[in-house]
């Protein structure tokens, strides 16, 4: 049986979640339909997610629907979550993408269909809501091809538009998908049966239905099933028929997801590429002790998982979200949103304070962007955040599943550096002022992420010296010159040299004749921020693009307040107001939008792109030695190794 790994992603209150029942329904895992605000769906399986009505986590089921095994991935529609979608798409084969047929395409459908179509993941377009006054059927295909694909296929059509019993009703043809698509248009001219969408179409499908009355499900199935292209049940693996022989090309894996355990022991979940894995399979320095795989509804534990299959692994200690298991896919690892733009400080009693810093480990092993930095003197611990749900959602898990009541200070941007030129430093072994037994020099310039290469021979020192260098250059960037981030900067180590291991005649070793890793270690911050500042950086700040659905008679009252926000408008129309605006002035914009539009005025924003700072340049409060003051940090340091 075929396989298709199958992910559903929407703007929040879309109706993801609802769909997801209902494709449960329709394949017989669900007697009875859940609900959303009842809190009683079967994805939504946190307390937090069924109180607040919303998707946290992504949460996977299988079922079989038509001769296809697909494991379906709901994910959060909340931009608050964006990273939660993120570590999803990359094992994904499909996607559908659901926009309300009365809401449209809003901010975080736009972000979403842009990485889709990037990642040239196949997807189909489910408008939902047809049952709900004020859908539109035209009208949204004219915003979907504007917004999302110019080429969109409508495959459905809808009768009782906006009223309960609307009902759809499939095209008689593929000959619309045809003027898209030279593989869809022969197979018709030869009376064949149509290939399956092909990832590097831009092709996309539209049905139309209802996840709340079922209207336009039947026919978005025959879309799942027939369009999106499912691995053959070779390349998916068959123990149920005592295959085990599945997979034996090479082992290729991802790990999407991070959990804990009743135990508290790590759960990783799986996709595999290729080749199989076995329970007692060795992996790095762990033994894998148990698999499930999903299917039918449910979890099933298996000797082994194989290619094309998603599941869940225990005994990895070590594992992270995005390693890899056997060779790298690098499909699996092109997915890219934003990183977050706000951080706060998460502030405890002091008698939690150890405990706050265990919990948020566990917090960031499952969401690794939250970015935790510790400030030791102040007794603090910051995180990065996407918006301020999540900041709540974190305050609620810590209350609930660790028992820490905590508060934050306010929420600030987080901005970045940029480098605006090329720099060099170096410091030389025994030679004054340098203390460390070390020399190591560096390069820096302009990157795409953070790089690091070497103009040295990698023979001309110790290895673990080279990686002390590589780990605290990456560390170090962090916190730039105003103690912002430097995400994309390449680093070049251009002189190195050591002290061999030595000691006085008959003697043991003697660790201040000889350099050590740790000597890299302290050198390479001042060797690194002297580079920066010869370079020089440029703040950024986080840019949101946005859309103020305004009525057309108040947009001369919100225009001045754009303005004095430093918002840019880029397109004005019957829907509202298009623009930019500053990360920082967004909540004040949503804040004072409904004064100056009767109530009517509704805000989606999104972060779209980095800019320079206007004015004076933020700085970030700096934690740990500040290489930037050498004496201050020749003190902190030699105070640390005491």
């Amino acid at each position: 049986m075929a396989t298709l790994n199958l992910g559903i992603l929407a703007h929040v209150d879309a109706g993801k979640t609802s769909l997801t029942e209902r494709l449960l329904y329709a394949a017989g895992v669900i007697d009875e339909l859940g609900s959303v605000d009842a809190g009683s769906t079967r994805t939504d399986t946190l307390e937090l997610e069924r109180r607040r009505g919303i998707t946290i986590k992504s949460a996977v089921v299988s079922f079989r629907l038509r001769g296809t095994t697909v494991n379906l991935i709901d994910t959060p529609g909340h931009p608050d979550f964006i990273a939660e979608v993120e570590r999803v798409l990359g094992v994904l084969d499909g996607a559908v993408l659901v926009v309300s047929a009365v809401e449209g395409v809003q901010a975080q459908t736009r972000v979403l269909a842009r990485t889709l179509h990037r990642l040239r993941i196949p997807t189909l377009i489910f408008v939902n809501k047809v049952d709900r006054v004020g859908a539109r059927v035209e009208g949204l295909l004219d915003e979907l091809a504007a917004r999302v694909s110019p080429a969109i296929v409508p495959m459905s059509r809808v009768d009782g538009l906006g009223t309960r019993v609307a009902t759809v009703r499939a095209r008689t043809d593929l000959r619309r998908l045809a003027d898209h698509d030279d593989a869809v248009l022969a197979a018709l001219v030869e009376d064949r049966t149509p290939p399956p969408l092909r990832a590097h179409d831009d092709v996309h499908p539209v049905f139309f239905g209802s996840a709340i009355t079922g209207a336009g499900i039947d026919e978005l199935i025959d879309g799942i099933t027939g369009l999106l292209p499912a691995a053959p049940a070779e390349e998916a693996g068959n123990e149920e028929a005592g295959n085990e022989e599945a997979g034996v090309n090479e082992l290729s894996g991802m790990v999407f997801k991070v959990d804990r355990g009743p135990a508290g022991e790590k759960v990783a979940y799986l996709r595999m590429f290729g080749g199989a894995l076995h329970v007692r399979d060795t992996v790095g320095a762990d033994r894998v002790t148990g698999i499930s795989v999903f299917a039918d509804g449910r979890t099933v534990t298996r000797r082994q998982i194989a290619a094309g299959q998603i599941g869940t692994v225990r005994g990895l200690t070590k594992i992270k979200i995005g390693d890899t298991i056997g060779v790298r896919d690098d499909k699996a690892h092109q997915a890219q949103f934003a990183p977050p733009s706000l951080e706060t400080a998460v502030v405890a009693r002091p008698q939690s304070r150890a405990g706050l810093h265990a919990a948020l480990v566990e917090l960031a092993e499952q969401d690794p962007l939250i970015n935790l930095r510790q400030d030791d003197e102040r007794g603090e611990v910051y995180v990065s955040l996407y918006g301020e749900v999540q900041k709540e959602v974190i305050q609620a898990t810590l209350a609930e599943q660790y028992g820490l009541d905590v508060s934050f200070r306010e929420t600030t941007v987080l901005c970045v550096e940029r480098l605006a030129g090329q720099g060099t430093a170096v410091e030389f072994n025994k030679v004054d002022p340098n203390p460390f037994l070390a020399t190591v020099g560096l390069r820096v310039r302009p990157g795409d992420g953070i790089t690091f290469d070497l103009a040295v021979e990698p023979g001309s020192m110790p290895p673990a010296f080279f990686v002390a260098v590589e780990q605290t250059v990456r560390e170090t960037l962090r916190q730039g010159l105003r103690g912002w981030p430097v995400p994309d900067c390449a680093v070049t180590m251009t002189h190195s040299g050591y002290s061999a291991r030595q000691s006085h005649a008959h003697a043991v070793f003697d660790k201040s004749m000889s350099s050590t890793a740790g000597d890299f270690r302290r050198l390479t911050p001042l060797v690194l921020m002297a580079a920066l500042r010869r370079a020089g950086t440029v703040v950024h700040e986080p840019i949101h693009a946005f859309t103020a659905e305004v009525p057309p008679d108040t947009a001369p009252a919100v225009l001045p307040l754009l303005a004095r926000l430093g918002a840019i408008p880029l397109a004005t129309g019957a829907h509202g107001i298009d623009g930019e605006i500053p990360a920082a002035k967004v909540h004040e914009l949503q804040r004072r939008l409904p004064a100056l539009t009767r109530g009517e005025g509704v805000l989606d924003s999104a972060f779209d792109h980095y800019a320079p700072v206007r004015g004076t340049p933020p700085a970030r409060e700096r934690i740990g030695p500040d290489p930037l003051d050498r004496k201050e940090y020749l003190l902190r340091v030699v105070r640390r190794t005491l």
